[in-house]
C-alpha cells in the first residue's frame, strides 16, 4: 500500500516510524510532516484541512490509505469528503465521519452521548451567553473546585479547573459573553469535578468490532507536581500501574463496549481510534471526555509497544475484518519525555538548532516541533521532541529517558522531571 499520514507532531512521526517497518507499506508519504517523518518518509508541504490539495497529492501518488493524525480534519468531515468523492471513494480512510467526530468537536454532543448509553461521567449542564445567568446559578450549587469546559476545540487549553466561585464566573463571562477560546466556547459546560487519578483508553474500531490498546497516563501540566498551565502533555507512561486486571475488565465492560455499541445504534460510523480520557474515582472508572484520535504525547509510549504489523492493523480496519488480527503487545514498560520550546505554553520563541539527536542510542527520539534548515534541525513549536524508552518497570524506562536527554540540547529547553512522580 502506498500511505499517507496526514499531520506534522509527535504522534505522526511514531504513525510513520511504525508503518514504515509494516511488510504492506511500499510508500510513506507525511503531510505536512517534520524533520523526524522527512528521514524515513516523503513529507508533502500541505496542510491538514486544505481537502482539496489532499485530494490532487492522493491521486498523484497513488495512495491506497490516509490515517488522519490531528483531531481538525476529521471535525471538519475529511472522511467524508473522501467518500463523497468518486475519485477518492475507494481509498481507506483512517478516522471517524464527521458526525461521529463530534464526540470531540462538542463536548455536550459527547455528554449527551454518555447519558444516553449510560456511560458513567461527571453530572453536567451547559450555556451560552444568553443564558449565562442561570450558569451562575448552576456554579453556586455545585462544590468547588468548578470545572468548565469550551464547547468545541480549543487545542487541548479550552478546560478550566478553578477553587473560587467569583474566579470561575468571572471566567464563565469571559468565555461566553467575551469569547475567550474564539468560537469554541459559545458553548460552556460545566461539570462537577470528579476527585481522582486519570489514565487514558485507546479502542480501535472498524465500526463493528473492537481491540483495545495498551492503557496508558499522560502529564498535562507545565511544572512539576502538576502544577501550572495545561499544554498539549508533557510525558506519558504505558502501560497504567495502578489499573488491574479487574479495574480494565471495568472500563471494557462498563465504557468502551457501551461506547462502541453506541456508535453503532446512533448511527454514527466510525472507523479509526477512540481515545477515552478517563478518572478512577475510588474504585470505578468515569470517562472525562472522548477525542477521535490518538492522544499526544501517548501514541509516542503505547505505539512502541505494539507488536502486531500497524499496516495489517489499518488494513483490517478499512476492511471491516478487525477481529481476525492478534494484537500483540510488548510486556516492557515505556515512558515517553516532552522537551519543550523556554515559554510555552504560552510565547515561545523558533528557529534554535538541536543538537546531540544522532548521540541517543537507547531512547527513541520522536520529532514534533522541528523542522530540517539548512543540514541542521531547528525548533518549530512548543513541543519539539518526545524521547520514549522501553524498561522492565516504568521507573527503570523513566531512567533510561532522563539519561537520553543529557544528550539533546537547544536553547532554553525546558522538560518535567517527575514524570510518574505521583504513581
Amino acid at each position: 500500500m502506498n500511505i499517507l499520514v496526514l499531520g506534522s507532531g509527535g504522534r505522526e512521526h511514531t504513525f510513520a516510524w511504525k508503518l514504515a517497518q509494516s511488510k504492506r507499506c511500499k510508500a510513506l508519504f507525511v503531510a505536512p510532516g517534520n524533520s523526524g517523518t522527512e528521514a524515513i518518509a516523503t513529507n508533502l508541504n500541505i496542510g491538514v484541512t486544505d481537502f482539496e490539495v489532499i485530494k490532487n497529492s492522493v491521486i498523484q501518488n497513488n495512495i491506497d490509505l490516509v490515517v488522519v493524525g490531528p483531531e481538525d480534519p476529521l471535525v471538519q468531515g475529511i472522511h467524508d469528503f473522501f467518500l463523497q468523492d468518486s475519485a477518492l471513494k475507494n481509498v481507506a480512510v483512517i478516522g471517524p465521519q464527521k458526525a461521529a467526530a463530534e464526540l470531540e468537536g462538542s463536548k455536550e454532543f459527547a455528554k449527551e452521548f454518555m447519558m444516553r448509553h449510560n456511560i458513567p461521567t461527571a453530572a453536567y449542564e451547559s450555556f451560552t451567553k444568553q443564558n449565562v445567568e442561570e450558569g451562575y446559578k448552576f456554579l453556586e450549587s455545585l462544590k468547588p473546585p468548578y470545572v468548565l469546559k469550551a464547547d468545541g476545540l480549543a487545542a487541548g487549553k479550552g478546560v478550566l479547573i478553578l477553587n473560587d466561585l467569583n474566579e470561575a464566573k468571572a471566567e464563565l463571562k469571559s468565555m461566553l459573553v467575551d469569547g475567550k477560546f474564539g468560537e469554541a466556547s459559545t458553548k460552556v459546560v460545566i461539570e462537577e469535578f470528579l476527585e481522582g487519578i486519570e489514565l487514558s483508553c485507546f479502542v480501535l474500531t472498524d465500526g463493528k468490532d473492537y481491540k483495545i490498546l495498551p492503557t496508558a497516563k499522560d502529564y498535562k501540566r507545565i511544572g512539576e507536581g502538576d502544577t501550572g498551565l495545561n499544554t498539549g502533555g508533557m510525558g506519558a507512561i504505558s502501560p497504567v500501574p495502578f489499573a488491574t486486571k479487574g479495574f480494565l475488565d471495568r472500563i471494557e465492560n462498563e465504557i468502551v463496549k457501551p461506547t462502541v455499541e453506541g456508535l453503532k445504534k446512533d448511527n454514527l460510523p466510525y472507523v479509526g481510534f477512540i481515545f477515552i480520557g478517563l478518572i478512577k474515582v475510588g474504585d470505578d472508572p468515569k470517562v472525562i471526555e472522548y477525542n477521535v484520535r490518538m492522544g499526544d504525547p501517548e501514541t509516542e509510549a503505547v505505539l512502541p509497544r505494539l507488536k502486531t504489523d500497524l499496516g495489517d492493523i489499518f488494513e483490517a480496519m478499512a476492511t471491516q475484518t478487525l477481529s481476525d488480527v492478534n494484537i500483540e503487545i510488548d510486556d516492557r514498560a515505556t515512558t515517553t519525555i516532552m522537551l519543550v520550546s523556554g515559554g510555552y505554553p504560552e510565547a515561545y520563541e523558533k528557529g534554535k538548532e538541536i543538537t546531540g539527536i544522532e548521540s541517543v542510542t537507547d531512547s527513541l527520539v520522536f520529532h514534533a516541533g522541528a523542522k530540517a534548515q539548512d543540514d541542521k534541525v531547528v525548533t518549530s513549536g512548543g513541543r519539539v521532541m518526545a524521547v520514549t524508552s522501553y524498561g522492565n518497570t516504568y521507573q527503570e524506562a523513566v531512567k533510561k529517558s532522563y539519561q537520553s536527554i543529557e544528550n539533546l540540547h537547544f536553547d532554553k529547553m525546558y522538560y518535567r522531571k517527575d514524570i510518574g512522580f505521583d504513581l
